[in-house]
């Protein structure tokens, strides 16, 4: 129990220090939000009550207490509307009030992550309609990189010191040393315009389409292969890598060796003895890696048209749409801190010599 307590204290403590850490940053950048929400052509009084809105024209230390407070699904409000942190009901709703004390209020929300300056919309609704085509996209790469890297693994540990053995180590290099938006350029251009006459991709796309005479939306899975190729090629080379050195390990064990003097098949001994026990560390690599698989998405979605989190990323950053940016890394933010804690505690259920270090 100690060990939970003390790997969720860390992940709040880590996610705060993420939340301060954006919140400083975007707060330094120069440029006026209100006149991004209202235009170049807004009067004073108008840009005036943005501001007043926004909390612009408040303390820093106090904007960033309101910014903690509209992020944390256990917040206090005031019930005066003139109170900088009075519970709007179109903001915060909806909500459980748990305590009332005079004109405060702990109430129990979903994290209220601003309004977009230039859709108007909901940050929060925004990050909900495009995150299923982000997880799906990562959700791919990592099945591909898991399966390909894994076989190849075994083969190379199989072939060791073989000409097939020193590719895989080639390719592993290369592949952990390749950047993911290059990658991306080139198997985009490779794929969809040198072999597109043979393969039948489109360098852009989404999962759901438009078809030609717009009467209706149709699945696109053709549209996945390249981002997911692109996506899965780091992953893959660390698979490949791992399964090769762990299989090597376990291959060297004494009751390996016990197996083979007892004449028992190679097939048998190597997928009923060795396969099982050196997926450990793979299982661990491969979960670490989906959490960091959704901080390199972004440049991924944006060159293949990927209509995900990391597309909305980009696009926010060219129109300045901090909110927008602010509540996509938050998001991403908190699926790598959370993804980790439960590797954490998955692998400590597993080996119970982690909870004592």
């Amino acid at each position: 129990m100690s060990f939970l307590i003390k790997r969720i204290l860390y992940a709040f403590l880590i996610l705060w220090g993420v939340v301060s850490i954006i919140f400083i940053l975007f707060n330094v950048l120069p440029g006026d939000p209100a006149r991004m929400l209202m235009g170049q052509r807004s009067d004073v009084a108008s840009l005036e009550a943005i501001r007043e809105d926004l909390g612009l024209n408040r303390p820093t230390g106090e904007q960033y207490l309101k910014y903690l407070n509209d992020l944390s699904p256990l917040s206090v409000h005031s019930v005066d509307s003139s109170s900088f942190f009075y519970l709007d009901r179109a903001k915060y709703s909806p909500y459980q009030t748990l305590l009332q004390t005079g004109e405060k209020k702990i109430v129990f929300k979903t994290p209220y992550l601003r309004r977009s300056y230039q859709s108007k919309k909901d940050v929060s609704s925004i990050i909900g309609s495009t995150i299923p085509n982000t997880f799906i996209l990562a959700f791919s790469s990592i099945v591909f990189a898991s399966l390909i890297g894994i076989f190849l693994g075994i083969i190379a540990a199989i072939k060791k010191d073989s000409l097939f053995d020193r590719l895989s180590i080639f390719f592993s290099a290369f592949g952990m040393s390749l950047p993911s938006f290059f990658a991306a350029i080139i198997i985009g251009w490779f794929f969809a315009f040198v072999l597109s006459d043979y393969t039948g991709l489109n360098l852009t796309g989404n999962l759901y389409e438009m078809d030609d005479f717009g009467e209706g939306v149709h699945l696109r899975l053709k549209n996945l292969i390249l981002p997911a190729l692109t996506l899965g090629i780091r992953p893959l080379a660390i698979v490949i890598q791992l399964s090769r050195n762990s299989m090597l390990e376990v291959l060297s064990q004494d009751y390996i060796t016990t197996a083979r003097a007892k004449g028992l098949k190679y097939s048998r001994i190597l997928f009923k003895h060795a396969l099982r026990n050196s997926l450990n560390p793979v299982i661990t690599a491969v979960s670490g890696w989906f959490a960091s698989l959704m901080a390199g998405i972004v440049f991924v979605e944006y060159i293949f048209g990927w209509k995900g989190l990391g597309y909305v990323i980009v696009d926010a950053l060219n129109k300045y749409d901090l909110p927008v940016v602010m509540g996509s890394v938050l998001t991403i933010a908190s699926f790598f801190i959370i993804i980790n804690v439960l590797v954490d505690i998955s692998y400590a259920i597993l080996d119970p010599r982690v909870r004592l270090r």
